[in-house]
């Protein structure tokens, strides 16, 4: 073999050796190119995944935005409802209790009249009603309570229309001795069913039977 085949081998070998070593070099490159473009792929499957993600937290977000202005709105609403009921309920209930400051003294003046002229118990009071909504203490006292049994109570706004003369003439009468003496009307028998009836009284409140005297008046002379 001469020198020249010797050279030509020997440079046949050290490029093999080259090639080898770069071929190597060349498959790893190769491996790390495919095992970051298959992750790159991964990252990008996943990012168009938070993105469609992020997509539908926007959504979310808008449907909550829209869901708190109509709560909001709710609540505007509600309360101008709340303020106008508040409103209504106080009308309501001042006007009760000034229709009540009428109510007052008018029944007491007639509980009274009951007792002394018809011998009838007294009204029962709104608290007692059945199904009444009304408290004891519902209305303040704001006028003074009726007076004691016995005396009139004062005239309402509303006054009952006048009793004839000689029934008047009699009340009043009445109204003087009750006041001074505080103590019951005068009473009588009524003729026709002997039940206790005050003593001017005209007719019998039990049986309506007109009251007739025991000591008729003899008519004067001319």
């Amino acid at each position: 073999m001469t020198a020249e085949n010797e050279r030509e081998i020997y440079h046949k070998l050290e490029a093999m050796k080259e090639i080898r070593n770069k071929t190597i070099t060349l498959e790893r490159l190769k491996r790390s190119i495919m095992t970051e473009v298959r992750s790159g792929d991964q990252e990008g499957r996943c990012l168009a995944q938070y993105k469609r993600e992020m997509e539908l937290l926007q959504q979310e977000k808008m449907s909550h935005v829209e869901e708190l202005r109509q709560i909001h709105a709710d609540i505007n609403a509600m309360e101008t409802v709340i303020k106008q009921t508040e409103e209504s309920m106080t009308r309501k209930l001042s006007s009760a209790s000034r229709l009540h400051e009428e109510y007052r003294p008018l029944k007491a003046e007639v509980d009274l009249l009951r007792r002394q002229y018809l011998g009838l118990e007294r009204l029962p009071d709104l608290h007692e009603e059945d199904g009444s909504p009304i408290t004891p203490d519902r209305f303040p006292r704001a006028v003074p309570p009726p007076p004691p049994r016995g005396c009139f109570p004062p005239l309402a706004s509303r006054k009952p229309p006048p009793p004839p003369a000689a029934f008047r003439s009699a009340l009043e009468q009445d109204f003087i001795t009750v006041s001074l003496r505080q103590q019951p009307p005068p009473m009588k028998s009524c003729l026709s069913c002997h039940q206790q009836i005050h003593r001017n009284a005209p007719i019998c409140p039990l049986c309506k039977a007109k009251s007739r005297s025991r000591n008729p008046k003899k008519p004067k002379k001319k």
